[in-house]
C-alpha cells in the first residue's frame, strides 16, 4: 500500500515538489523531516532559511494552502469544519480561506452551457448577462432572465476543474498515508480518513444536482414560514454542472453600510436566522452547514434569505439523542455522564485517562453553567469543549463536529449583524421543548417498540446461527482465527527459560552417570550443559531486570 502511494508521488513528481517547496516557504515542511526518501529532503533542504518567519503558524499553513490552488483551499475549509482535530484557532484561521478565481471567458461558458441543455444561451435565456456577477474555485455566477419573465442566476462550473484538481487529490491521498507512517504525531488524527472526507465532499459540491435537491428540501421544510426563503431552482435549466435559480433581492450580511442605512431591525434579523438554522437542526435533521454573513441576505420586510446550499449537514436519530445527552449533561452539571457521552460518541484512544477526562470536564461544566442563559457565550463554551476534545485525542464523527462548528459560526455571523445578540437564549426554547419530547409517553413507547423489533430480530436469528456453528463443528470446518500482537517477546523468554530448565536437568544427569568422555572424572557433555545453561539463565535473569517485568514486551 506504501509502494502504491511512492508511486503516485513520484507520477507527479513535479506538482509534489512545487508543493513541498511551498510548504517549505512558509516553514512547514517539518512533517517530512522523518521521512527517508532523498528526493524530499533534497527539496527541503533547497528553502532552508528562505520560509516566512514573523507570522503564526495558523496563518502561514492558510496563506500556504491559498497558493497551492484550489484543490489546498478547499481541503482548508474542510479542516476549518473540524475543530476537534485542528484546534478551535486553526479552525477559524482556515474558515477565512477565500475562493475568488478568475473567470472564464464568455465563449467558454457559452459553450458549456449549450453541451449541458443543448442550446445557446440566447435560445434558452430572454436575457443572458456575460460578465459574471461573482466567480469562485468552482464555479461562476451569471444573471439571466427565463422565457417566462423570472429574473434568475446561473451558476456555471468553470471547465475542466475536475480535471485540474484530480491529481492534487492523488497527491493528498498518497501524502497522508505516508504521514500515517512516518508522523506518529499525526496518526491519531486519522489524515487518511479526513482526506477520504474531503474527496467526498468536494465530488458532491462538483455536482449540481445535490444543491438543487437541497434546496428543494429546505424550500418544503420552510414552506409555511413567510420569513425565510431559498432561491427555486429550475430543473429544465439545471444539469451536473449548470445550476439556474431564482434570483433573491436584498442586503447580503456582509455589506454592514447597507444594512445599517436600511433602517431595519438587526437584531430581530440576527434573531429570525438564528431561529432558521436551530429549526433546521432540532427540528428537521437537516441544516445549512455555511452560516457565514455572504451567506445570508435581508429581504424587504424583514425576511431572511439563504444563499449557497452546497454544504450541508444531517443528523439521524442516534447522533441526535447523542447531541441532546450532552446538553442535558452540561445543564445538570453531570461531567461523568458528558465524559461518557463523549467516549461513545466520538473515538476515544484506548489509553485515555478517564479520571482527568472527567475532571477537565467537572471544570468546563462549572465555568459555563453557573452564569444566566443570555449571558452564555456559547462559541466560548464550545471552543472549551474541542480544546478537550483535541487534548484527550477523542476523534469525533465528521457530522458532529460540523455540526459544533455549524453553531459556533452562526452564534459569530449572529453577533457581526447584532452586537447584543445571543444565540444561548435562543437555543433555550429548543431545550426546553427538547426535554418535554424526551419524557412524553409516545417518546418513551416508541423506544419500547425500537427495543422489542431488535430482540425480535435476534430471537428470530439465534437458531440459524446456533444451528451453522453446530454444523460447522460437526463437519470439522468451524475455525477460530486468532491475532497475537507483541507476543514475541513473552515467547522468546518463555522459551528460553524452557530451554535453561531442560539443560540443567539433561546436564545433571550426565554429570550424576559420569557420562564419557569424562575429563577429569566429570563428563564432558554434562559439564558444557552446565556452562550453557547457565549462560542462558544469566540472559534471562538480565532481560527480566532490564524490563522489571516477565511479561514485558520491550
Amino acid at each position: 500500500m506504501k509502494i502504491a502511494a511512492l508511486t503516485r508521488l513520484e507520477r507527479n513528481a513535479h506538482r509534489v515538489s512545487e508543493i513541498i517547496g511551498v510548504l517549505a516557504k512558509y516553514g512547514l515542511a517539518d512533517l517530512f523531516k522523518g521521512w527517508h526518501y532523498a528526493w524530499i529532503q533534497d527539496r527541503i533542504q533547497s528553502f532552508d532559511g528562505h520560509h516566512i518567519p514573523d507570522l503564526k503558524f495558523e496563518e502561514r499553513v492558510r496563506l500556504a494552502f491559498t497558493e497551492l490552488g484550489t484543490a489546498f483551499i478547499k481541503l482548508g475549509q474542510v479542516l476549518g469544519t473540524r475543530p476537534d482535530l485542528v484546534g478551535p484557532e486553526m479552525a477559524r484561521e482556515l474558515a477565512r480561506l477565500q475562493t475568488a478565481a478568475p473567470a472564464d471567458p464568455p465563449d467558454t461558458v457559452r459553450k458549456l452551457i449549450e453541451t449541458e441543455l443543448g442550446q445557446t444561451p440566447e435560445t434558452l435565456f430572454a436575457q443572458f448577462e456575460d460578465k459574471p456577477m461573482a466567480s469562485a474555485s468552482i464555479a461562476q455566477v451569471h444573471r439571466a432572465r427565463l422565457p417566462g419573465g423570472e429574473d434568475v442566476v446561473i451558476k456555471v462550473q468553470h471547465t475542466g476543474i475536475l480535471e485540474r484538481m484530480m491529481p492534487d487529490l492523488d497527491i493528498l491521498a498518497s501524502l497522508a498515508e505516508l504521514a500515517e507512517k512516518h508522523a506518529p504525531q499525526v496518526r491519531p488524527y486519522q489524515p487518511s480518513a479526513v482526506v477520504r472526507q474531503f474527496h467526498h465532499t468536494l465530488l458532491r459540491e462538483l455536482d449540481f444536482t445535490f444543491e438543487r435537491r437541497n434546496l428543494e428540501e429546505f424550500a418544503a421544510h420552510f414552506a409555511d414560514d413567510p420569513t425565510v426563503h431559498f432561491p427555486r431552482p429550475y430543473p429544465k435549466f439545471s444539469t451536473r454542472r449548470v445550476l439556474t435559480m431564482d434570483r433573491l433581492d436584498g442586503i447580503l450580511g456582509t455589506d454592514s453600510t447597507a444594512l445599517a442605512a436600511s433602517g431595519a431591525n438587526l437584531n430581530e434579523f440576527a434573531r429570525c436566522g438564528a431561529t432558521m438554522y436551530l429549526q433546521m437542526i432540532f427540528r428537521d435533521g437537516f441544516y445549512h452547514a455555511d452560516p457565514h454573513p455572504g451567506n445570508l441576505m435581508l429581504l424587504g420586510g424583514g425576511g431572511v434569505g439563504v444563499l449557497d446550499c452546497g454544504m450541508i449537514g444531517r443528523l439521524d436519530e442516534d447522533l441526535a439523542e447523542g447531541i441532546e445527552d450532552m446538553l442535558m449533561a452540561v445543564v445538570n452539571h453531570n461531567s461523568t455522564d458528558l465524559a461518557e457521552i463523549l467516549s461513545r460518541l466520538g473515538s476515544a484512544p484506548p489509553g485515555i485517562p478517564r479520571d482527568e477526562l472527567r475532571a477537565d470536564l467537572a471544570d468546563f461544566v462549572a465555568d459555563y453553567t453557573g452564569q444566566p442563559i443570555q449571558e452564555m457565550d456559547l462559541s466560548g463554551a464550545l471552543n472549551g469543549l474541542f480544546e478537550i476534545i483535541r487534548r484527550y485525542t477523542i476523534t469525533l464523527p465528521s457530522r458532529l463536529s460540523l455540526l459544533l462548528r455549524t453553531l459556533v459560526e452562526l452564534e459569530g455571523t449572529a453577533q457581526q449583524l447584532s452586537p447584543e445578540f445571543s444565540l444561548a437564549d435562543v437555543i433555550r426554547p429548543f431545550y426546553t421543548s427538547m426535554v418535554r419530547r424526551r419524557l412524553s409517553p409516545k417518546r418513551l413507547l416508541g423506544r419500547m417498540q425500537h427495543a422489542y423489533r431488535d430482540w425480535e430480530r435476534l430471537a428470530e436469528s439465534l437458531p440459524r446461527y446456533l444451528g451453522d456453528f453446530l454444523t460447522r463443528a460437526r463437519d470439522g470446518t468451524f475455525s477460530v482465527h486468532l491475532e497475537h500482537r507483541h507476543l514475541d517477546p513473552i515467547i522468546n523468554r518463555l522459551v528460553l527459560g524452557v530451554m535453561s530448565a531442560s539443560l540443567f536437568v539433561g546436564s545433571s544427569q550426565l554429570w550424576s552417570m559420569r557420562a564419557p568422555p569424562t575429563l577429569a572424572g566429570v563428563s564432558v557433555f554434562g559439564g558444557a550443559g552446565y556452562l550453557l545453561a547457565i549462560y542462558l539463565g544469566w540472559r534471562l535473569l538480565r532481560a527480566i531486570k532490564k524490563s522489571g517485568d516477565i511479561n514485558s514486551q520491550k
